[in-house]
């Protein structure tokens, strides 16, 4: 896939009320993927590390991270509250893509390779992609990506992400923990991006909100090999 010259806008359009931007640098983001559980007594130093970006001048525009919980260490005595099955196979296929024939956690990939080496500041992808920009403003995302891309077929994806959330483990591996979590996948959409006089555009609807949750968003482009173009999130008010 060639990037000649990438601008890209996602408008989230709801009801009347008051906005919420988020905007991307025109230099390609970094998405960084955590899997992991509940169940699993290797996972909390991983979930610890995505919980310290917060804090980190490069989050949102440099990089983007997401925390997707699997469902395969449930039988270990302690179901994962936020896993998901979708999220499992979404993991499993990244390892058929990558020529692997198991998963594991933690797994973390980034820009979607595996990355074994995580830890300290994520790096950025570098190279220009365009601007990614988001008007929040409901439950509905009408989205629009001009690119002078050659060829394929493009994909966005919109998560809503929970933040400060924590269980006291009663059982399994990790039981008598307390394990905070940040940058939960909490809900997953996707469209198909439709190309029609030089420009890309699909309408979705966003994720459900969680009552009672600090949330976010976070969104990204994937070219026809199924990895991230660019990336781009930010709190919820």
């Amino acid at each position: 896939m060639k990037l000649r010259w990438i601008v890209a806008t996602v408008l989230l359009v709801g009801p009347a009320g008051a906005e919420t931007l988020y905007r991307s640098g025109p230099a390609r983001a970094s998405l960084i993927e955590l899997y992991t559980s509940e169940g699993c007594s290797s996972c909390p130093p991983a979930d610890a590390w995505l919980t310290s970006l917060k804090s980190d001048a490069g989050l949102w525009t440099n990089f983007v991270p997401v925390e997707f919980h699997v469902d395969y260490w449930d039988g270990l005595g302690w179901p994962d509250r936020f896993a998901s099955p979708a999220f499992t196979e979404r993991q499993r296929a990244y390892a058929a893509a990558w020529g692997r024939d198991s998963v594991y956690t933690p797994g973390l990939v980034l820009n979607g390779r595996e990355w074994r080496s995580w830890g300290g500041t994520p790096p950025s992808a570098g190279a220009a992609a365009g601007t990614l920009c988001a008007r929040v403003a409901g439950g509905r995302a009408r989205v629009t990506w001009i690119a002078a891309v050659e060829g394929g077929a493009f994909e966005v994806h919109a998560a809503r992400l929970g933040f400060g959330l924590l269980t006291r483990v009663g059982a399994g591996e990790n039981s008598g923990r307390n394990l905070p979590h940040d940058f939960v996948v909490r809900g997953l959409t996707r469209a198909a991006l439709a190309q029609k006089n030089g420009r890309w555009s699909a309408e979705l609807e966003l994720p459900a909100a969680t009552a009672g949750e600090r949330a976010g968003l976070a969104f990204w482009v994937t070219g026809p090999d199924g990895r991230p173009v660019q990336a781009a999130g930010g709190f919820l008010p």
